[in-house]
Formats: structure tokens, sequence, C-alpha cells
């Protein structure tokens, strides 16, 4: 889990340089917004096929394999699948590729036509990249992790120095600078497959086309089917929301793309964290028949997501000028578009929360076989995303209105898992950590109040000094504050930075 978590920081740390790069060089423009558009749709399947349904298919019938029959068998598997992931990402291109090309013909708006012409760039990604997911996989069942959570790095790596040879070579035309960075993109997914594939040849895989069909093969295509449903309705949320945005304006879907990176950044570190611990911490409470062991580790894991998420909401949302100032607003990319950013990213950052809540709930339902239940509440939010996206659109007439509505559908996520936890009657209600959620708020006023007065003392100051001092400073006086509410929960935390004390 170190090693993961680790990798993952520093992935997103590479994705973020590579946003300010990127930021920095198109701005908030058409051009910019039609490529974060346009990248959606081969990062929805390689979602679906790749890194979702698939790998999670995969496994147990990969572990199966070993278990029954070694590796050699189990290498036999990996070539089956790879053979058929490269026939059906070729077919999914092709048809992406006509509707595409029908777009660009029959499209009235430039922002249409634009973004179906680079996505014919960007969509040949899905291949490696998919056919990357399993091989990633592979390497995790035979205890190899550190490469597999490398992947993103090659990819960002390659965008920014395909970029930054564009950049150099033509200054001044922003479509072959564009170019250059769709090449990184193709690029890094030849990277995303090679350097696992290598790795994994040296397990004693030999990589050969096989279109048998077996047993095994059919497992895991009966598996996958159904957790292609349940992660796609989460994608199509992300992709209605920056095809949306797009479509309102020339600076909407970068700017909601940013918002959401700077929020994932936090959020995806810590809660990843967190459900990986308590994932089969609740698993094994189930298999042994002990609910109540079950809902007190369920509600460990949403009272230490909520200690680290309710801060950082507060936090994001009190320093988001100085924030995207920091990192962003450089080059092509304006003050305006700065101050356009803040207002979506403090928005963005009231649901952070929400987002840590359901993670949690959703480790819930699968360590009780539920798969069924998660696809419903994701399902829900995306019936009221786009209900109230078009909706509040219409009404409000700001690209702010797209946030609003995918935050209030998480909402709606959130509540409606949470009842269908509480009906399994495994002592998941919530009373028991609402002392503790009442001592975070308290935190988060002290925190709130710390952050402002130190804006007051340093208004004259520049915004990176700001923030090298708001956040340690706030950051420290959040967790002296929970210290002295007595709050058992501060003791995992403090077990990280060396405390003896483990007894939470």
């Amino acid at each position: 889990m170190g090693v993961v978590s680790a990798m993952t920081m520093v992935s997103r740390v590479f994705g973020l340089f590579r946003d300010i790069f990127i930021t920095a060089v198109f701005g908030a423009s058409l051009l910019n917004s039609a490529f974060t558009a346009a990248f959606t749709l081969p990062s929805l399947f390689r979602r679906l096929l790749g890194e979702g349904a698939l790998t999670a298919a995969l496994m147990p019938n990969l572990s199966e394999e070993m278990e029954e029959n070694g590796r050699e068998a189990v290498f036999r598997l990996v070539n089956k699948t790879l053979s058929w992931l490269l026939v059906i990402c070729v077919l999914i291109t092709g048809l992406a590729y006509g509707v595409l090309f029908w777009i660009e013909e029959s499209a009235v708006l430039e922002n249409w036509i634009i973004g179906a012409g680079l996505a014919k760039l960007v969509f040949p990604y899905i291949v490696p990249v998919c056919l990357a997911a399993v091989v990633a996989a592979v390497l995790n069942m035979l205890g190899r992790f550190a490469i597999p959570a490398m992947t993103a790095i090659w990819l960002n790596s390659c965008m920014m120095l395909s970029l930054g040879i564009g950049t150099w070579l033509w200054v001044e035309s922003e479509v072959q600078k564009m170019n250059f960075l769709c090449l990184g993109v193709l690029l890094g997914g030849l990277l995303q497959f090679m350097v696992p594939s290598l790795a994994l040849v040296r397990e004693g895989w030999r990589p050969r086309l096989d279109f048998s069909v077996s047993p095994r093969l059919r497992s895991v295509l009966f598996l996958t089917l159904p957790g292609i449903y349940g992660t796609a309705s989460h994608q199509v949320n992300v992709m209605v929301s920056r095809f949306l945005a797009l479509d309102f304006n020339e600076s909407g879907a970068t700017l909601i793309y940013l918002a959401n990176r700077l929020v994932e950044l936090p959020l995806g570190v810590f809660t990843i964290a967190i459900s990986t611990v308590i994932f089969p911490s609740m698993a094994q409470a189930i298999a042994k028949g002990k609910g109540v062991e079950f809902g007190a580790t369920y509600r460990k894991g949403v009272s230490l997501s909520m200690m680290l998420a309710l801060p950082a909401a507060v936090g994001l949302s009190m320093l988001a000028p100085e924030i995207v100032t920091v990192l962003f607003e450089r080059g092509e990319f304006s003050a305006e578009n700065s101050s356009s950013l803040s207002f979506i990213l403090i928005i963005c950052a009231i649901g952070m929360p929400f987002y840590a809540f359901v993670s949690i709930e959703t480790r819930a339902f699968f360590s009780n076989k539920d798969t069924k239940t998660p696809v419903e509440g994701s399902t829900l939010a995306l019936i009221v995303n786009i209900i109230l996206s078009i909706s509040l659109l219409r009404l409000l007439g700001r690209i702010e209105a797209l946030v609003i509505a995918s935050n209030t559908a998480i909402v709606v996520q959130a509540a409606y898992m949470h009842l269908r936890l509480c009906r399994l009657d495994l002592s998941l209600r919530l009373a028991e950590v609402m002392p503790s959620m009442l001592k975070y708020l308290v935190g988060c006023i002290v925190l709130a109040v710390v952050v402002g007065s130190l804006e007051l003392v340093l208004d004259d100051v520049r915004p990176s000094i700001r923030l090298a001092v708001s956040v340690p400073i706030g950051g420290a006086a959040y967790f002296i504050a929970l210290r002295i509410l007595k709050v058992r929960e501060i003791n995992a935390v403090l077990y990280l930075f060396g405390s003896k004390n483990r007894s939470y």
C-alpha cells in the first residue's frame, strides 16, 4: 500500500505539472477546452475496457488459474485476453472515427469541429492503454506493484516533453503545438504498455496472439459486462459535464477540468489509502459473520475520511485564489481565467466530503458482494446530473451551473447508498460518529479563523508566500484543535508522523 500510495502521489504531481504546462501554453482557449473534451473519449474507454471492469473481472480468474494450473496457464489466459481486447479496441476505434468524421462534416459550431478533429488524433490511445491495464493487473497479482503504479507518469512525461519540443519548434503556431501534445498522448500510451510488458516478460511471459476461447475467458467476459455498466455511469457523468461545458463557451471545459484535478490531488491520495485499509477488514468481518465489527470498521473509515476531507475542502475554498494564481496564472492563462477558475474550485471543493463518503460506502457494498447497489447509485447520480446540468445552464446562464449539478448529484448518490446500507442491519448507522463530526467542524472553524487572519496580515505579500505560510500553520491549527478536543481519530494521523500511540 505504501508503494502504491507513493506512486499515486508522484503521478498526481506529474499530472499537475502537465496541466500547469498546458495551461501556460494554451490558457483557457477554445483549443485547450476542445482537447480536454476530446481526451475524455479515450479516457472513458480506458476506464471501461482497461482499468475498471475488465481488470476487476480478470484478477480473481488469474488467481484461480494460478492456484489450479500454475504460472504458464496464467500467461495463456493473459494472451487470450489481450488478443480479444486488441480486436475490440480496434473495432471501437474504427467506429469512433466514423462518428468523428460525421461530426466534422455536419457540426455547425466551431467548438465541435475542433473537438472532433483532436479526438481523431488522440483516440488510438485506447489501444495501448487498455492492453497495459491487463499487463499491470498480472504484475500486481505477481507482487510487482511499483511499475504498474507508475504508468501515468510515463503518459504525463511524454505529454510535457512532446509539448515542450512543439513549443520550441513552432512558437507562433498554436495548432502545431496542439498536434505535438496529441503526439505525446500516443507516445505515452505506448510507454504505458511497453514498460510493464517488459517487466512481465522478465517474469516468464511470452506474448503471442491467441484467439481460442476457454471457460476461464468466458468467465472474465461474464464478470466484465455488468462491471462496464457500473463504471460507465460515472464516466459518462464526467463526459456529459465536459461536453456541455465545451458547447457553452470556449473556456468552460478547461476550467472545470482544472478544478476537478485540484480537488482530486488531495482527495485521491487519502481516500485511496483509507479505502484500501478498511476494505479487507470489512470483507473479513462479513466472512466471519461479525456484523458489529463490520459496522465499527465502516464508521472508522467514514470518520477518518471526514477528518481529512472537511479541512481539505475548507482550505481549498479559502485559498482558491492563491492556489490558482500560483499554479496556473502564467503564459496564456490570464488573471480573468484565474478569477473564473477560483470560483469553480470553491464550488468543487464543497463536494469533496461527499465524494470521500461515497468511496467508503462503495467498499462497504463490495464487502457484502453487492455490486448492484453502487450501480444504482451511480445511475441515479447520472440522471440527476444530466437533468440539473441542462436546467441550471438555462436558468443561470453560467458555467458554474455544471459544477453545482455534479455536486448535487453526488449528494443524492451518497444519501441513497447510505439509506440502502442501513437496511442491511449491520450496525451501520452513523450516530456514534456524530460527536467526532462536530469536533471536526469546530476544528474547521479554527482552521478558517487562522487562515482568514493570515490572509489579512499577509494581504500585500506574494500569493506563493501566503500559501507557504497559510497551509502549514492552518493545518497545524486544525490538528491541534482536534488534539485539545480529544478526538481519538487523531492518533491515526499522529502515528504516521512517528508517534508511538497506535490506539485507534
